[in-house]
């Protein structure tokens, strides 16, 4: 614990890095999985490989990059391969343990939705795209997902299938020749969530300190399931926030200048 304040954003991306090990290889998406996996870096799991998806593997960002093109991630990195190297070789090879991605829409089986809000041919929004996430999602051995909870974002049905999670529950993955775990964690600004081991729909088995049920079902477009046994989450402790805040105010700098 500490005597430090924190605010929900602090409390979810502390949480998501303390799910990553030392000996993970995570390939890591820009945001707030970016953050998570530095904070690990540079708390409890200093050993742990981080790739982006421009082919940087082993690379430790002193600021969190603006993007995968960051020139930050190739300065620091182990060694710079190939972006068909880094799919065939690594990601569809088996070789990476953990996909860190996030999401505009959401849905209680962990689909993600990362190309349009509204109809394809016609949004109201048009997203950035799916990038390598959907072979991310389906080749890694298991997908942690990290953001904020809306109703706009958690919604009972996407509008796009960008990235395939648990699709309509149950086996689909097995249905579809998908061997991998896909979801099995979700880190939000408001509680833990894992897939219940038979219809995979997100459970909530956690709430973050000072955070009831009705706001986590009043931010979710869907019937929310608790578990039996709900959790409350360890505060961050100062050391956490200490280098959570270290690193964010590096990276304002940093872009600041740019």
């Amino acid at each position: 614990m500490t005597d430090l304040k924190f605010n929900s954003d602090e409390m979810m991306t502390i949480a998501a890095s303390r799910v990553l090990e030392n000996d993970d290889v995570c390939f890591v998406g820009i945001g707030a999985p970016s953050a998570a996996c530095n904070v690990a870096r540079l708390t409890h799991s200093p050993d742990i490989t981080l790739i982006y998806e421009s082919g940087t593997i082993g690379t430790e960002p002193n600021v969190l990059p603006l993007s995968i093109g960051d020139g930050e991630l190739c300065d620091t990195a182990l060694t710079t391969v190939s972006v068909p190297e880094m799919f065939r070789y690594w990601l569809q090879g088996g070789r990476v343990t953990v996909g860190f991605l996030s999401a505009a829409q959401l849905d209680k089986f962990g689909n993600i939705n990362t190309t349009v809000v509204g109809d394809y041919d016609h949004p109201k929004v048009r997203l950035p795209g799916g990038g390598g996430a959907p072979e991310i999602a389906s080749s890694c051995q298991e997908i942690f997902i990290t953001m904020k909870q809306s109703k706009r974002s958690f919604v009972d049905k996407i509008d796009f299938y960008t990235s395939f999670g648990h699709g309509e529950g149950g086996d689909h993955r097995q249905r579809l020749g998908i061997t991998t775990k896909g979801p099995t964690l979700l880190i939000t600004d408001l509680a833990i969530w894992k897939p219940n081991h038979e219809s995979k729909e997100f459970t909530v088995v956690s709430l973050h300190p000072n955070v009831t049920r009705e706001q986590v079902q009043n931010s979710v477009g869907w019937q929310v399931s608790f578990a039996d046994n709900l959790e409350t989450t360890p505060e961050p402790t100062t050391n956490e926030l200490n280098v959570l805040r270290e690193l964010n105010e590096r990276t304002r700098i940093a872009h600041t200048n740019k």
